[in-house]
């Protein structure tokens, strides 16, 4: 993956990590409603939270629920990230980021949310879990 340039909160550029741009490459994907291209981003045992309860595990499970997310929304979701920590150990990543969710009868809606990554052999970032409730989950345990 060829590294891009971004900005900081000084306007300064910088590099963008690999899984930063997936990330955007992924919201993107979301909005065309581009499954196939959003699939190759997962891996085989990935996990979605599809809503705090429902969790869609594999590919094929993740793309019906993706699919269903969009005819839920009317073919209107809008994903943005607002900022992003990523947190690097070795071949994976910790991403908590501040994402707006909106669509055309829904007003916006900031998560909080996380995401693993893990590295292949092959030196591709795939994503493991995509919670993007974040630590809302843990509030239905109350």
């Amino acid at each position: 993956m060829r590294t891009t340039l971004g900005t900081d909160q000084r306007g300064r550029r910088v590099e963008k990590h690999p899984v930063e741009q997936l990330i955007e490459q992924a919201d993107a994907a979301i909005m065309r409603e581009d499954f196939d291209m959003l699939m190759q981003m997962y891996g085989d045992e990935s996990i979605l939270v599809v809503q705090p309860g429902m969790i869609a595990t594999g590919k094929a499970q993740i793309r019906r629920a993706f699919e269903a997310i969009a005819a839920h929304f009317g073919h209107s979701l809008v994903v943005e990230e607002a900022g992003m920590k990523l947190l690097e150990a070795g071949d994976t990543v910790l991403v908590l980021a501040k994402t707006i969710v909106s669509a055309a009868d829904s007003p916006a809606v900031e998560r909080h949310a996380t995401y693993v990554f893990r590295r292949q052999a092959s030196g591709e970032w795939l994503c493991a879990i995509d919670n993007s409730y974040g630590t809302e989950l843990l509030l239905d345990d109350e």
